[in-house]
């Protein structure tokens, strides 16, 4: 139960990363709610691979490179579904307030995410612990 909060609260960090950089690249760029969601969704996806590397999961035998190199692949497939869902809801509801659909997207995409990391990149069940 420990990781799941702390994947919980690592998730929460990230949400304010990917909205923040959002909302500022809005506001400062013309990049759009596309574009900027992209640059967004790097950034997030960086801070939450430490934080999670050493609160939530801790490291694994791995070594950092192959953890890396999993953590992205999971991280580029949750970020797809999340991406995907985001840009469903802004097309089917376009005068919607962006940071909204991240929230939605990113509820959507938690399951998904953890379980990848918990079992693919760090070695571990989401039982254990």
């Amino acid at each position: 139960m420990r990781r799941v909060l702390a994947f919980a609260v690592v998730g929460g960090t990230g949400f304010l990363i990917d909205a923040g950089v959002l909302a500022l690249l809005l506001r400062a760029t013309s990049l759009g709610p596309f574009g900027a969601r992209i640059l967004a969704i790097a950034a997030a996806m960086l801070v939450t691979f430490w934080l999670n590397r050493s609160f939530t999961f801790g490291r694994s035998d791995r070594g950092l490179a192959v953890e890396g190199t999993r953590y992205g692949g999971v991280g580029i497939s949750a970020a797809l579904l999340n991406y995907a869902v985001y840009s469903a809801i802004l097309l089917a509801f376009p005068a919607l307030w962006p940071v909204l659909a991240v929230a939605i997207a990113s509820l959507v995409a938690m399951v998904w995410s953890f379980l990848g990391y918990s079992r693919f990149v760090f070695g571990t069940s989401a039982a254990s612990k």
